[in-house]
């Protein structure tokens, strides 16, 4: 299916439509908001001239089946309030050209979109094409020859930095890592469909086993970023950095730039990256050019794209992503008693994985085994040691063997395959867990993972397929049978258009069944 245009619904402007300008020469689609409440007043005045539409109910009816699955009318209509409809249409013209075109466009704009499954696991490197993105507003188009970087705060020494200050190596040496990023909502769908939760202003996407993918990272270690600007100041308790990205970001009637912040100790364990380079190649714009974050471990929401500022401070960022958003509430927690205050705040990754192939719903002819295949992973510091698979839902596990899984890496996942021995036929529940270094598994069910937000479902996945077992005589039988009369045995609901039986066979079996009723 072709995607669709970024503008569906017709946008009618109520007054006189204000012009925001772009505050930097080559910074195309990036307003500063930060630095001016007034502006930000402004433009939340012009906001509340308007009913924008509610976002649509894709938890409690069924998720639409076109692609973009959701087009995000309300977050492109304050765009267009403000005078901005530029940045999204920019935004998926940008989609169009750096993403692979079989991407599922989960949300139209802000831009979020995973890669098919089996190319996902193909390799342990995801092609830049393939890697899942998860935006948060529009894509800037930033000139690198223009760009620099502003740190500040409770730093000795404030600097601006341009882009061949950063990347010069007798200043700071590169750093190069592997590292995966991981979207807190990833294999949110399967909250969605069993226990519905906050549909959030921005859209709770809903994501599958997608969001997630891996990358080798070249930059320089914000440590010594810190370090040429002469460290931190020590009496002052700067025990967080603040990132800010230059998109635009919404909450409760309000604009901001996209904010947020990592504790100190992250930092200063070399485990933030300024990065510019993925895989080898120049950054793409869809994922922060010129310069990105880069969190071994954390939430991807950290990992801020399009950086301009980095500030030392004290306690965690009170900006909106960081102090109302990626909150993990208890099971009593909705929207009858949510407070920011009552969830806390997600930063580690937890232990996770998840079955690609087979698919959910698939029918699988096979000879006593069914080949799975998928991803395990597990942050903060951890890596997957043991994945184990099950056929029975999880009453019985299998360990993945250890030369089907892929190298160890202390801040990647790792792909897994495994021939599952299944005797069983008809429907199965497929499921897998895996085990990281320090012995944490994942929670059996999606009951226990839930949480309002609706974030890190971390359960053991769980995958229902219709077995076909043709090492069984009379499941062989059938096959042949099926084959001789050109008929398929899948999908298992058509109907089979020839007797299953002959009169003699019928008779002959209920002969040894005792027919149908008891003798007396």
């Amino acid at each position: 299916m072709a995607p669709a245009e970024p503008n569906a619904l017709p946008f009618r402007p109520k007054g006189e439509t204000p012009h925001f300008a772009e505050e930097k020469e080559g910074w195309k689609g990036y307003v500063e908001w930060e630095e001016f409440p007034e502006k930000k007043k402004q433009a939340q005045e012009v906001l509340k001239r308007y009913d924008f539409p509610e976002p649509p109910e894709f938890q409690l009816n069924p998720l639409p089946t076109t692609n973009p699955v959701l087009t995000g009318e309300r977050w492109k209509q304050y765009h267009s309030a403000l005078g901005l409809a530029h940045i999204f249409h920019h935004s998926w013209e940008t989609v169009l050209q750096e993403k692979s075109p079989d991407m599922t466009h989960i949300l139209q704009f802000p831009y979020n979109g995973e890669p098919p499954g089996d190319r996902l696991i193909k390799t342990e490197l995801t092609n830049n094409k393939d890697h899942f993105v998860r935006n948060h507003g529009g894509i800037p188009d930033i000139d690198p020859a223009k760009w620099t970087l502003d740190i500040g705060g409770l730093v000795k020494n404030p600097r601006k930095l341009t882009l061949a200050q950063l990347q010069d190596e007798r200043i700071f040496p590169r750093q190069s890592n592997i590292v995966t990023l991981q979207c807190s909502g990833t294999r949110r769908i399967e909250q969605i469909h069993e226990y519905p939760g906050d549909g959030d202003e921005l859209i709770n996407a809903p994501w599958g086993e997608g969001a997630i993918s891996t990358a080798r990272w070249t930059g320089v270690s914000l440590k010594r970023v810190i370090k040429y600007c002469g460290g931190l100041v020590d009496d002052k308790g700067a025990d967080n950095i603040e990132f800010y990205g230059a998109d635009t970001y919404f909450k409760k009637g309000g604009v901001h730039n996209y904010v947020v912040s990592v504790p100190w100790r992250k930092v200063k364990a070399h485990e933030v990256l300024l990065a510019w380079d993925m895989n080898g190649e120049q950054l793409p714009r869809i994922h922060g050019f010129p310069v990105r974050v880069v969190v071994f471990g954390y939430i991807g929401a950290r990992s801020v794209k399009w950086l301009y500022k980095v500030r030392a401070i004290h306690r965690p960022s009170m900006a909106p992503v960081q102090r109302k958003e990626y909150l993990y509430y208890a099971p009593q927690i909705g929207k009858q008693n949510a407070r920011y205050s009552n969830g806390f705040s997600i930063q580690d990754m937890p232990v996770s994985s998840a079955i690609i192939t087979p698919k959910k719903m698939d029918h699988i002819v096979h000879e006593g085994r069914v080949r799975l295949a998928g991803w395990a992973y597990s942050g903060g510091g951890h890596w997957p040691v043991r994945v184990e698979v099950s056929g029975d839902g999880g009453s019985i596990w299998y360990e993945v063997p250890a030369e089907n899984m892929s190298t160890k890496y202390f801040y990647a996942w790792r792909t897994w395959w495994v021939d599952l021995p299944v005797d069983a036929e008809g429907w199965l529940e497929m499921c897998v867990r895996c085990w990281d270094n320090a012995m944490n598994t994942q929670p059996t069910f999606v009951r226990s993972a839930w949480n309002w937000d609706l974030h890190v479902t971390s359960s053991a996945h769980r995958v229902k397929i219709y077995s076909i077992n043709k090492s069984r005589p009379n499941t062989a039988a059938r096959l042949k049978q099926l084959e001789e009369n050109n008929t398929p045995i899948v999908p298992i609901t058509r109907p089979i258009h020839f007797d299953l039986e002959t009169d003699e066979e019928y008779a002959k079996a209920m002969e040894l069944r005792a027919w149908r009723d008891p003798l007396e």
